[in-house]
């Protein structure tokens, strides 16, 4: 345990979450010391004991969640004074290559087409490469930007111009190598499935500040839905009242919304009233949470056809902010979900997933190469994510909307070479060990890189950052100790960070 507090020495700026649980740790510790001394006593103590009024033991506190059952997303306070009232996460599926956009490596440019050094490739295991396969440098040209001096490749020039604003994190690790499980672990904290997302887990938490909309909402562009399907914004063992709703950036935001034709809002609320007296009776009569669920979604959809109908239309926007983001009223774009991101959050919307389909650059193909298919997904989200926190910083909601961005793993400093022959096209494998997200707003540290890897953005050398320390940060923010937002299922106290030690990312908060 004393090494453990010297490591945390090391950092001055620890959470008081992390320092009530290693206490909490610290006496754990001293108690079984104790137990095994003091043997002998066992038997006679277990006797004082039963005499004495029961204590409370150093637990971690318990929170409540409870609400009125009409009210299942009602808001809650946090645990503590909070940061972030919100969180958009933008996720692009497929894993970007930081090598393209962030982490500038001028060395690996130099040995660009040279053979891979088998010291990092003995006992590693890839998705693909095999044999000795070469190593690839940078495609695109770096350079510096802002007061911070933060490297960008030109790929992302808009989004450069906020990098004051924005933490860099190039030392993140995951130990997934494959699209599905590692996307799965990114938003419930377990490659396993029938976990809760962590939005389920927030919106659980803290409620929405809007009954009117969703608490948790999910928007999907690219050719695709991501590979991790509907788990990502799924409720796992949380009543299904928590889990995200997939929305649509383009007509009715849910299917079938709107009323069918000669079907009044009157009649329509006159039908709900009598689904909900029968709903009602069986929960009277079985008592199942998910009848409540059932309740509650009917009257969330009669009341979002007014109110999510305007969220999500996008034509109420000046010209000029249309042309910001680069949006274009009536498509399926990121662009278009960017947009409807900030007017969600604006209506007070706890949780925004933003999905990007096509990221997945192996070079097998053209659209699948840096050179094409990575080029053009750049272009449609660069502009759209620099309006979005340009937007969100005039309008004051920068402040306490906490914005993520990234993927589910990095990419390789090697050209793949899939069955040993170089890939026709200028592509990466993927990568796990080693790679980059972004976050900005609500108390982080804009303006400031956090991690390191080597000079060829293999290994991480410095400030190693976990999937569950990444969550624990977002948490944190959000006014929670990860350790107390927790759920009773199968015996245990469930919680979104796992059983696995994490840590709150201090050196990245103001």
């Amino acid at each position: 345990m004393r090494n453990l507090f010297n490591r945390y020495n090391q950092n001055m700026q620890v959470s008081a979450a992390e320092i009530q649980q290693l206490k909490l740790k610290q006496l754990q510790l001293q108690t079984r010391r104790e137990f095994i001394t003091n043997s002998g006593g066992v038997l006679g103590g277990a006797f004082l004991a039963s005499l004495m009024p029961n204590q409370a033991m150093a637990t971690a506190q318990t929170l409540d969640f409870s609400r009125p059952i009409t009210q299942p997303l009602a808001p809650l306070p946090p645990q503590y004074p909070a940061k972030a009232k919100r969180v958009i996460y933008m996720h692009m599926v497929g894993a970007p290559s930081q090598l393209e956009l962030f982490d500038y490596k001028p060395i690996l440019e130099k040995y660009n087409g040279k053979a891979t050094p088998q010291s990092y490739l003995e006992g590693k295991e890839f998705a693909f490469i095999s044999g000795t396969p070469k190593l690839l440098g940078p495609q695109f040209p770096f350079k510096q930007h802002g007061e911070s001096g933060a490297w960008v490749s030109d790929r992302m020039p808009h989004l450069a111009k906020h990098v004051d604003d924005i933490c860099f994190i190039k030392s993140m690790k995951t130990n997934q190598f494959n699209h599905a499980p590692a996307q799965i672990l990114t938003h419930t904290g377990s490659p396993l499935s029938g976990k809760p997302s962590i939005g389920s887990w927030v919106t659980y938490g803290l409620g929405t500040l809007n009954q009117n909309l969703p608490g948790f909402v999910s928007l999907i562009s690219g050719s695709n839905a991501p590979d991790g399907g509907k788990q990502l914004w799924g409720s796992g063992f949380l009543p299904s009242v928590y889990q995200g709703v997939e929305c649509r950036s383009h007509g009715d935001p849910v299917l079938y919304l709107s009323n069918p034709d000669e079907v009044s809002r009157p009649l329509r609320r006159r039908v709900l009233d009598a689904i909900s007296n029968i709903n009602k009776q069986s929960y009277d009569a079985f008592g199942d949470p998910e009848t409540l669920t059932r309740i509650s979604q009917y009257e969330m959809a009669y009341r979002m056809q007014i109110e999510a109908s305007d969220a999500f239309d996008i034509q109420n926007e000046s010209a000029q902010t249309l042309a910001d983001y680069a949006a274009k009223p009536g498509e399926a774009s990121f662009a278009n979900n960017c947009l409807v991101a900030r007017r969600l959050a604006e209506r007070g919307v706890r949780y925004i997933q933003l999905f990007d389909y096509g990221w997945d650059s192996h070079g097998s193909g053209k659209n699948g190469s840096l050179h094409h298919g990575f080029v053009d997904l750049c272009k449609n989200t660069d502009q759209p994510m620099g309006a979005l926190l340009a937007d969100l910083k005039q309008r004051g909601l920068l402040e306490d909307t906490l914005v993520v961005w990234g993927g589910e793993f990095g990419r390789t400093p090697m050209l793949e070479n899939r069955g040993g022959q170089d890939a026709p096209f200028a592509g990466r494998d993927h990568h796990p060990d080693a790679y980059t997200m972004w976050m900005a707003g609500a108390g982080i540290k804009g303006g400031y890189t956090h991690g390191e890897t080597d000079e060829l953005g293999y290994e991480i050398v410095k400030d190693k950052v976990e999937i569950a320390d990444l969550h624990a940060t977002i948490l944190y923010q959000l006014g929670f100790n990860h350790y107390d937002l927790n759920y009773r299922f199968q015996g245990l106290n469930q919680r979104l960070t796992g059983v696995e030690e994490a840590h709150i990312v201090s050196q990245i908060l103001k």
